[in-house]
């Protein structure tokens, strides 16, 4: 019975271990909503339009296309660190 006893005591003598905090890295998306690709005229193009038909087609799609191209732009660089953008 008294090793009983010892054994029960031995046990509690020693303190439980403090609690770690341990850092590990989580992916998380930089990327919160992507913008919405336009509608083109120039997809919307049957393949037997004219040239001048292709042109004005181009031509009212360049101010969709660079207003889509800045708002991606926009979004990624959201995704590049801080040390990365001072060296831009």
């Amino acid at each position: 019975m008294k090793w009983m006893l010892v054994l029960l005591l031995t046990g509690c003598s020693s303190a439980p271990l403090a609690p770690q905090l341990v850092e590990v890295p989580v992916f998380a998306a930089c990327v919160k909503s992507v913008p919405h690709r336009p509608a083109y005229e120039f997809d919307q193009l049957t393949p037997a339009g004219t040239d001048g038909e292709i042109v004005l087609a181009l031509a009212r799609d360049w101010p969709r296309g660079r207003k889509y191209e800045a708002e991606l732009e926009v979004v990624i660089a959201g995704c590049i660190p801080p040390d990365e953008k001072a060296e831009r």
